[in-house]
């Protein structure tokens, strides 16, 4: 089995944008083999096909950048350059804003913590991914600066006057939030935490890693002062992120790596670092990367005004409306008023009678040996989140994108209910802690590595690594 690039002629009609790898055909426990029904966008997206065209067409005048005097680093540097520009352009940056080039939401999360100033105390919910929880929990401890973890009320008001309480309370420099949850797919209305946060005289950052890929954003015209996204969930995994946002203090700040391009003059004695952005990307960049975030950037922003959460509403509705039938189906909410999430749905799935929940790690084992379905199962990196709402073992999320069909949705909700009527047609086992097919004989693609993805698999999933 291989994975194939779909061409837009071939794309499936409910389908936004032709993403790669949108016609591979995976094996079933029965023998047959189906198109891959990929709900699990929230976790890693694929690539689009614009984002592949582009890596393949710099990669060969890919050379050293900002330090090379040969032809090709200094096209290296201008595609770097350029790619900057394009990202900050992307997330509505202002003209005096920065963009750093990171890793990933999570790199560029760190990175902030590090900037805030001396003394300055930061205010975050309980309801976070860990990107945005634990850099601001762990990094700021023993360095003048602290971290309040607040409580997140049952709805978005209380919350929002929870947030107005807190700010009265105490100085804060910064305010940090999802700008939509990775398990809900729920947010609060930005315009009024950034109308609270300037009043009590703080900055706001935002986690925009489920955001930028699925609704327009724009520093400028909500007022936020910070935004961080991943270009793995942008549809561009080549393994680049960003964050974009004033310029002050990622100038003052530490910088992130202490090494070559980040410094103007070292000598024993002192360093005179750079300021942002080279101040915080130390060590050869990866320009592939910055380029093909850049082209998912551009292909994004391309769309029709209101086209992608048209898409991804659609499809989200169909997914609930299914739910609603399938018998012991819980779906998480975090707030009972809030509005206009993004196409991340997760839930539970009750036994008859008082049993409990179905273990999530098995739903999801089932789904995708007997249906060719990608979930998510587990505490998804959000496990104060998972508790708030009520759920101790985890559950099953299905993510939805561009390249996300109908008929994906449908054989998610004809797999559930199968599984709540008849139960499972293969043997499960659960091999260090991870489900798996007992005996499992299905083929693996013929790419080097894959022959030992049992083993890898079963490591991935053992009790010290939770996602």
């Amino acid at each position: 089995m291989s994975a194939t690039v779909l061409h837009p002629s071939a794309c499936a009609a409910t389908a936004l944008l032709p993403v790669v790898g949108a016609d591979t055909r995976v094996p079933l426990v029965d023998g047959r083999s189906v198109p891959y029904a990929n709900l699990d966008y929230a976790a890693s997206a694929p690539a689009l096909e614009s984002v592949a065209a582009r890596v393949v067409e710099v990669l060969p005048l890919y050379a050293s950048v900002h330090r090379g005097a040969g032809y090709l680093s200094q096209v290296s540097t201008a595609l770097y350059e350029s790619a900057r520009a394009t990202v900050a352009r992307f997330a509505g940056a202002r003209p005096d804003d920065v963009a750093v080039i990171t890793r990933n939401t999570t790199d560029a999360l760190n990175l902030l913590a590090g900037c805030v100033p001396d003394g300055g105390r930061v205010l975050v919910l309980d309801v976070e991914h860990h990107a945005n929880l634990l850099p601001w929990v762990r990094s700021l401890r023993g360095s003048g600066r602290s971290a309040t973890v607040l409580a997140a009320a049952p709805t978005v008001a209380g919350t929002l006057a929870a947030l107005r309480a807190e700010l009265a309370r105490l100085p804060y420099a910064l305010v940090t939030l999802t700008g939509a949850s990775n398990v809900t797919g729920e947010a609060l209305p930005l315009a009024s935490v950034v109308a609270l946060a300037q009043e009590a005289g703080a900055r706001v950052a935002v986690d925009g890693a489920q955001l930028l890929p699925h609704r327009a954003f724009s520093l400028a015209a909500s007022g936020v002062d910070y935004v961080a996204f991943s270009g793995h969930k942008t549809y561009a995994p080549f393994g680049a992120g960003a964050l974009v946002g004033r310029r002050d203090w990622l100038d003052a700040g530490t910088p992130y790596l202490a090494g070559g391009g980040a410094v103007r003059d070292v000598r024993p004695d002192r360093t005179l670092w750079q300021p942002a952005p080279a101040r915080h990307e130390g060590g050869s960049p990866n320009v592939l990367g910055a380029v093909a975030l850049a082209q998912a950037c551009d292909t994004l922003a391309a769309l029709p005004e209101g086209a992608l959460a048209a898409h991804e509403t659609a499809l989200r509705d169909r997914l609930l409306a299914g739910l609603a039938e399938v018998p012991g189906a819980r779906v998480l909410r975090l707030w009972s008023d809030s509005r206009d999430p993004v196409g991340v749905v997760s839930f539970t799935l009750g036994r008859a009678g008082d049993a409990g929940d179905h273990d999530p790690g098995l739903v999801a084992a089932y789904l995708s040996a007997e249906h060719g379905v990608g979930v998510r199962d587990g505490r998804f990196c959000a496990h104060p989140l998972l508790a708030h709402v009520g759920v101790a073992g985890g559950a099953v999320r299905a993510s939805v994108g561009v390249g996300t069909t109908d008929e994906a949705v449908d054989r998610l909700l004809a797999g559930l209910r199968a599984f709540v009527t008849a139960g499972p047609r293969a043997r499960y086992e659960v091999v260090d802690g991870c489900w798996a097919v007992a005996g499992d004989t299905r083929p693996r693609p013929a790419v080097a590595g894959v022959d030992a993805l049992a083993a890898t698999a079963a490591a991935a999933c053992g009790p010290a690594v939770e996602d």
